[in-house]
């Protein structure tokens, strides 16, 4: 008999036990309710950093570099000069073109002079010519002597028809000294390479002392105006997206510093195999330093909702299909289908509930809930 009692007690010790341990502690959950305030609805997404305007900066002529001027993750303001290539023996050409500029100057000079003096001569003879026809004609000067005249005067024309050509050669000769100087001036400048714009030196391609052609890239340069987040957002939360929209952008390397933006531009084609739209976020301020292709997140603003009935969203469970809560009344718990006004990632806002309804927490270490159910609070 008295090992009966002794077994009755031990269930019922082992009983209230489970009962007090187990069953109790999985049938107790926590409870919240409603709140109304404010709601933003946003989208978020992971993208990473880029521009819309990245300059290619290449030598203007090929050869060997000299110098260059600057580096990566340096700022540079228009007009600095950045690359100096070796011009080998172009100062050389410069100088034997001047004093060919002044030879030619010379020349010309020296032409004009002739011209004049031919000039005079031809002037002379020309009175001397008139003269003696004069005579001949009067029979006081002979054949012989007016043909002497007539030859001389001639060759005077001649003579100034060649000073006149003497003259033409001088001034095309001027011409093509300057033509070459200006050539060689030019190839002279292009030695020398300078920032187009105020911005950032992303990329060094080359070193001091290479070889490059002038198409060869030596330095990318970002406009930092055009700096922004490319991010993909699902097409089934990008249709409110708008351009202008304000923005939150957190760069992976400065998590706890987050940097504002506003939609610029959104992509008219949609990735057919991942189903998301481009969406380019430009920052506000640019920072002082950044990284091309770090990732970044972008969480845009779309819309705020004033006093609305809200919930976070962690209450929010799928129920057959329905998304719904699990309230409380009388310590069972029933589920309720929510009517969603607007979301976010961390909130909902609701047309169906109100401030006195208790919301269960759901919680995967306590027991299932079902329909019915009672639990502990």
């Amino acid at each position: 008999m008295m090992r009966y009692i002794i077994g009755l007690v031990l269930i019922a010790l082992i009983a209230t036990l489970f009962y007090n341990k187990v069953y109790i502690p999985k049938t107790t959950f926590e409870t919240i309710k409603p709140t109304v305030g404010k709601i933003d609805v946003t989208v978020s997404g992971i993208g990473n950093v880029g521009a819309k305007n990245i300059y290619n900066i290449t030598a203007q002529s090929g050869g060997k570099i000299l110098e260059l001027l600057t580096d990566e993750g340096q700022w540079v303001k228009k007009g600095d000069l950045l690359i100096v290539m070796d011009g080998v023996d172009l100062e050389e050409q410069l100088e034997v073109s001047l004093a060919n500029l002044t030879k030619a100057r010379y020349e010309l000079v020296a032409a004009k002079s002739e011209l004049e003096n031919q000039n005079a001569q031809n002037a002379l003879l020309e009175v001397t010519y008139n003269r003696y026809l004069k005579l001949k004609n009067k029979n006081f000067a002979s054949q012989s002597e007016f043909d002497k005249v007539n030859t001389d005067l001639e060759s005077s024309k001649a003579n100034v028809s060649s000073s006149l050509s003497h003259i033409n050669s001088a001034k095309a000769g001027v011409i093509i000294a300057e033509k070459n100087i200006k050539v060689i001036e030019a190839k002279i400048n292009r030695l020398k390479v300078y920032a187009p714009l105020d911005g950032y030196v992303i990329s060094k391609e080359v070193e001091v002392a290479q070889d490059v052609t002038p198409s060869s890239i030596i330095f990318q340069i970002v406009d930092p105006k055009t700096l922004w987040v490319k991010t993909k957002i699902d097409e089934r939360i990008s249709a409110n997206i708008r351009l202008g929209q304000n923005a939150t952008i957190t760069l992976r390397s400065q998590a706890k510093k987050p940097y504002t933006g506003k939609v610029k531009r959104i992509v008219s084609v949609s990735d057919a195999v991942t189903f998301e739209r481009e969406i380019d976020v430009a920052f506000d301020i640019v920072t002082e330093v950044f990284f091309i292709n770090e990732q970044a997140e972008v969480t845009i603003a779309l819309k705020s909702y004033e006093n609305m009935m809200k919930i976070p969203s962690r209450v929010v469970v799928q129920e057959n299909g329905e998304i719904g809560v699990w309230i409380v009344t009388n310590q069972h718990v029933k589920f309720k289908v929510i009517e969603i006004v607007a979301q976010n990632e961390d909130e909902i806002a609701v047309s169906n509930l109100d401030k006195s309804t208790q919301i269960v927490v759901p919680n995967k270490n306590k027991k299932t809930l079902s329909n019915g159910m009672k639990i502990h609070l």
